[in-house]
């Protein structure tokens, strides 16, 4: 059983950043793909950004290419998603996500078996 706990969430201006952490439990972080995913008021869950089981592999959504970045420490049992230049678009519940598979490019919500119960990131205009 994994466990993944978000923070770093808030509420930020048009245009300025802010990095999101997953902190999770278990001796196995090291084998999973992590995934990052947002959720917009009245709209579906989303993929935003995933990375390989030893951060050699990343993918983002076309949305947020070129403005966020993840990243993990396999020491700390931690992965990391730096927003910057944001967007009042990017407001939503962002949640992170391990595929215990260790697969590349799990893009889909089903791929993954553990969440976490979200942070909220609001970006006024």
């Amino acid at each position: 059983q994994v466990q993944l706990v978000e923070s770093g969430g808030g509420l930020v201006q048009a245009g300025g950043s802010l990095r999101l952490s997953c902190a999770a439990s278990g001796r196995t972080f090291s084998s999973y793909a992590m995934g990052w995913f947002r959720q917009a008021p009245g709209k579906e869950r989303e993929f935003v950004a995933q990375i390989s089981w030893n951060g050699g592999s990343t993918y983002y959504a076309d949305s947020v290419k070129g403005r966020f970045t993840i990243t993990r420490d396999n020491a700390k049992n931690t992965v990391y998603l730096q927003m910057n230049s944001l967007k009042p678009e990017d407001t939503a519940v962002y949640s992170c996500a391990a595929d215990p598979w260790g697969r590349q490019g799990t893009t889909f919500l089903y791929e993954y078996d553990y969440w976490g119960q979200g942070t909220q990131v609001t970006v006024s205009s």
